[in-house]
């Protein structure tokens, strides 16, 4: 698997479980989440999942310098992806839901939801290629989401890149 694919599924495990703690937390207050606000609970849940200990028990064993240092870079891009989506979860949440086709933005399930917005971060702020950000998508979207999962994130992220193309961006 390469870096940049190994990195996007990193960060659509990230944006999943941001997403994921984050409801669990409105549904249920724990006593120690008083002590924060929920943006300080916010920024705290992305700082954790970014540093990504959780990743430890999947990673080989560093056995050289070579594979830390792939590591670092798989990590980079993948810290890049997740961080930006969130900074600009408002701008990627808006674009999702101009594209969503009589569906609901809260009822699209929450596996589709993180790489749909990974992969409308990609389109709107960052340089990769529409075709490779979507290839990509599908393709995590038939590994990680449902039967039906490719061809609805496919029909999402055609629509956004048709918009892209026109110049309009709301």
């Amino acid at each position: 698997m390469g870096k940049r694919r190994r990195g996007r599924i990193l960060a659509f495990q990230a944006l999943y479980a941001w997403d994921t703690q984050l409801t669990l937390s409105s549904q249920h207050s724990l006593s120690s989440q008083h002590t924060q606000s929920p943006a300080e609970n916010k920024k705290q849940a992305l700082k954790d999942l970014l540093d990504f200990s959780w990743t430890e028990k999947e990673l080989p064993a560093n056995n050289g310098k070579q594979a830390e240092k792939k590591e670092d870079s798989t990590g980079d891009f993948s810290r890049l992806l997740a961080a930006g989506t969130v900074e600009n979860i408002e701008a990627v949440d808006a674009m999702i839901r101009k594209h969503l086709l009589h569906w609901d933005f809260s009822r699209v399930n929450c596996v589709d939801r993180a790489i749909l917005r990974l992969s409308v971060y990609e389109l709107l702020f960052q340089t990769a290629p529409p075709s490779v950000v979507i290839d990509e998508a599908v393709d995590i979207s038939r590994e990680f989401g449902t039967d039906d999962s490719y061809r609805f994130i496919n029909g999402v992220l055609d629509g956004v890149r048709k918009t892209l193309q026109k110049g309009e961006t709301k």
